[in-house]
């Protein structure tokens, strides 16, 4: 016990100073840290009258923090590694009621909660605030009673827009008022909505301040947000609301959506769009890449600019550098999110947090619902696709469930079997399944198949009989290339002279312009518009092949068909691409000609067909594990889990014809984790050290010098396993030069993984440059030279032997040049004091 407390101390004293906090007097600034604080708190007691009554006690404060004039400020409980930091909420809040704090930190180094005592519930945290963080939550005080006790009905968007609507006569007439609606594009708050809205306020009634709305695509999540932004501003609880999305084309989206239900009342801006006058602006649109950009979000920004921050997507908001921005800002937090992930499902939280705490600290920091408030597991709204078909506003798919002989064995138990030869010619036989189709097995023919089963079979466009818009999912962005060239031939072949090979196109990263064409295709003027009637303003282009791009949060209700040309083992992916058709539309409102609208009347979309050529239904449906726990992503690979990484296959590729011939065949390439004899030797060497006690209590002390010479002495360079430092280094195949100390430390687990020499630079500089804050302009430049004075010692030794003459010679010399004096001066000085050159020199 003692042990995992004092080793939590250690993490936790890092984890101030990184976040700005001193322990001693410093050229920053006096220490306001204070350890062990003794005071005086009031607790009721009960005597045998029973009667309260009030009594005086001695208590210990682990960490008091101190504001800039030396006043209590913040409250930090440590708890133990194995124990919930939640645990000391209530000791902890006495403490900070005694000496009138609003603030607390409760952490056990590992999972960490800040509490604002005025505002809500504690929530997670990944890093420490800063001094300045908490000072602007100072600055916020929200009237909740006036968001609560606000009416919200249905015409609550449209009174932002047209506030005499309904009291203007002319419109008691039902088909007046049907077409001004229409013409206008007036959106009433449908009742789910209503109750979306009504949620938050309940919440808030409740003491929270943080909320996730779980709802399937299609039911209007930007709509309901237009709601929930008027009334916070409305109410006064928000000045400023920041909207943020993760693609172009959903900012696009949102930034049009809020003009056109909010303009009468609130002004929103682009902020890339609009850099200069963003604070005249009452909502702001972003991507979380632009903040992210250059430090942008902090260097630009105070944490209180924004007192509701809005998550699109936000499943995908919370992870990364991506968590960083939102927990920067203060404000109350909406996520919005069809597919949450909850990372805590079967999980046994106590004995995950004593044996692996720091997966436990993951878990949560991922997990959608305990970000959002929703420890329960419990959105504080849901409105599933089952509800919402139910409730007649979206639709379902017509399955069609296409095989061809090829996939059919792909799919099976035993697989495709191919005879193919070795080295030693030899015929030997080679398995593929559905995994390695356009990965590692290729089939011109099967892709032919697939296509000519689509367009045969593809709703058509009620109004123009052509192909219905189609949105095509493939394996690769490859497999995408020849997909739509196959696309484009077939249909060149059944509309001679229609398409000009733009029936279909490919809209992948590596596409120029393709975030535009996602935009353009729901515009309905992706390669021009009418191809077919004139009259009719659809997309001359009627199919998009993709591969990831539009899954997420990309609307396009006329969507008519998809295509799942690849096999799909996420259930995330597998929800967020179905949600791609389930939209209503009614297709007439693109006839530009007005007669040929009236005589056609409405064409509305019933349902929509989802090709399916690898079973995927199926394999939701029957095979899925819904409760098998969610795998961790590997640090630094995003969104993916291990379940989704694939298997090498024992060759490189094959492709498959009728003689059924190898056509090419290459050796694997071994990966960043090296052989298995090179992880056994690392393994070894940690196994002898985490059995040794003596290591494990000198780390947890600190007593480093101590556990170094140790080493030294006893377990290095013996005859028993030579384990030298260099070996060690060899086997963990890393960038740059890992250090014995760093090696111990990710044995004990007191950091997670070693870090590549890239993210430690980057972990440098956003701490040098968190403390100057250098202007937007001089980031760049500011950046290169940090990383070069670190890397290059030719660079380094100009600087330092101030020979500027020789910075016309250095590829560095123009962004040392453009930096101002004082940033010339701060670098070398800033990195000599505090960053240690050692792990990065050979």
């Amino acid at each position: 016990m003692a042990e995992k407390k004092a080793k939590a101390r250690i993490k936790i004293n890092k984890l101030l100073e990184e976040a700005g906090w001193r322990f001693f007097n410093n050229q920053a600034g006096k220490a306001n840290i204070l350890l062990e604080n003794n005071v005086k708190i009031t607790t009721e007691k009960l005597n045998e009258f029973g009667e309260d009554f009030e009594k005086t006690e001695n208590g210990f404060i682990d960490f008091l923090l101190l504001d800039e004039q030396g006043f209590p400020f913040i409250v930090l409980e440590a708890k133990a590694e194995d124990k919930n930091p939640l645990f000391g909420k209530e000791q902890a809040r006495r403490y900070a009621v005694s000496q009138n704090c609003r603030f607390i930190i409760l952490s056990n180094g590992n999972i960490h909660y800040f509490w604002d005592l005025e505002r809500g519930n504690p929530h997670i945290i990944s890093r420490f605030p800063s001094p300045e963080t908490v000072k602007g939550y100072s600055t916020f005080k929200p009237d909740k009673e006036k968001l609560i006790n606000e009416t919200v009905n249905k015409d609550y968007i449209v009174l932002t827009q047209k506030p005499d609507y309904f009291n203007d006569p002319s419109y008691k007439n039902e088909a007046t008022r049907k077409n001004y609606i229409e013409l206008n594009k007036l959106r009433f708050l449908r009742k789910y909505q209503m109750r979306a809205v009504h949620a938050i306020q309940n919440a808030v009634k409740q003491g929270k301040d943080r909320f996730l709305f779980e709802m399937a695509t299609g039911t209007g999540k930007t709509l309901v947000s237009a709601a929930v932004i008027k009334l916070f501003l409305r109410t006064g609880n928000a000045r400023r609301v920041l909207f943020l999305v993760d693609r172009l084309e959903l900012e696009d989206q949102a930034y049009k959506a809020f003009v056109a239900y909010l303009k009468n009342d609130y002004k929103t801006v682009i902020y890339k769009e609009s850099p200069d006058d963003w604070r005249k602006a009452e909502i702001v649109v972003s991507t979380v890449q632009t903040f992210l950009a250059k430090n942008r979000y902090k260097r630009l920004f105070a944490p209180d600019d924004f007192d509701l921050v809005i998550s699109d997507e936000a499943h995908r908001s919370i992870g990364g550098n991506s968590r960083a921005v939102f927990e920067y800002f203060i404000g109350y937090k909406l996520g919005l999110t069809e597919t949450p992930k909850d990372y805590l499902k079967h999980i046994d939280v106590s004995e995950l947090g004593e044996n692996d705490p720091r997966q436990l600290e993951r878990r949560l920091l991922l997990d959608t619902y305990k970000t959002f408030g929703c420890e329960n597991g419990e959105p504080t709204f849901r409105y599933s696709l089952v509800d919402v078909v139910k409730d007649g506003f979206l639709v379902n798919p017509v399955v069609v469930d296409a095989r061809t002989e090829i996939t059919t064995q792909l799919l099976s138990d035993q697989g495709y079997s191919v005879i193919t030869q070795n080295d030693d010619g030899e015929e030997v036989e080679e398995t593929f399944i559905q995994k390695d189709f356009e990965k590692t097995f290729f089939s011109e023919s099967t892709n032919k198949a697939f296509c000519r089963a689509f367009l045969d079979n593809a709703y058509r466009d009620p109004i123009s009989g052509e192909i219905g818009k189609t949105i095509v999912f493939c394996v690769s962005q490859n497999h995408a290339a020849k997909i739509t060239q196959i696309l484009n031939e077939m249909a060149h072949q059944m509309f001679p002279g229609k398409y000009k090979s733009d029936f279909a196109i490919q809209v992948t990263s590596r596409i120029a312009d393709a975030q535009q064409f996602t935009i353009n295709f729901t515009n309905n003027r992706l390669s021009g518009t009418g191809n077919f009637n004139p009259s009719y303003k659809t997309s001359k282009t009627r199919v998009c092949v993709t591969v990831g791009m539009m899954t997420t949060g990309y609307d396009c209700p006329d969507i008519l068909n998809l295509c799942l040309m690849r096999p799909i083992f996420s259930p995330t992916d597998f929800i967020q691409i179905k949600g791609r058709g389930t939209r209503k539309y009614n297709f007439a409102i693109d006839i530009i000609d007005p007669q040929m609208k009236s005589q056609i009347g409405e064409k509305q979309k019933e349902n929509f067909k989802m090709f399916d050529f690898f079973a995927n239904c199926e394999y939701f449906e029957e095979k899925f594990n819904y409760d098998e726990v969610l795998k961790l992503p590997k640090p630094g690979s995003g969104e993916s889990t291990a379940s989704e990484v694939r298997e090498p296959s024992g060759i490189d590729s094959y492709e498959s014809s009728r003689s059924d011939q190898i056509t090419k065949l290459e050796h694997s390439v071994i990966g960043p984790d090296g052989m298995k004899i090179d992880r056994m030797y690392f393994e070894k060497f940690e196994k002898t050290i985490i059995e040794h006690p003596l290591l494990k209590e000198q780390a947890q002390a600190g007593k480093w010098d101590e556990l170094m010479a140790y080493l030294e002495e006893h377990i290095l360079n013996k005859p028993e396993e030579y384990f030298t430092l260099e070996k060690l280094r060899s086997s963990i195949q890393i960038d740059r030069r890992v250090s014995m100390r760093e090696i111990i430390e990710k044995i004990f687990g007191m950091i997670p993984y070693f870090k590549t020499k890239n993210e430690l630079l980057d972990e440098e500089f956003d701490k040098f440059d968190s403390r100057y804050l250098p202007k937007e302009e001089y980031f760049t430049y500011a950046k290169t030279v940090f990383k070069a004075y670190i890397l290059d010692a030719e660079f380094r030794a100009i600087i330092d032997d101030k020979n500027f003459a020789l910075l016309n010679v250095s590829p560095y010399g123009e962004a040392f040049k453009k930096l101002p004096p004082k940033l010339r001066d701060a670098i070398p000085e800033y990195i000599k004091d505090f960053v240690p050159l050692n792990k990065f020199i050979a």
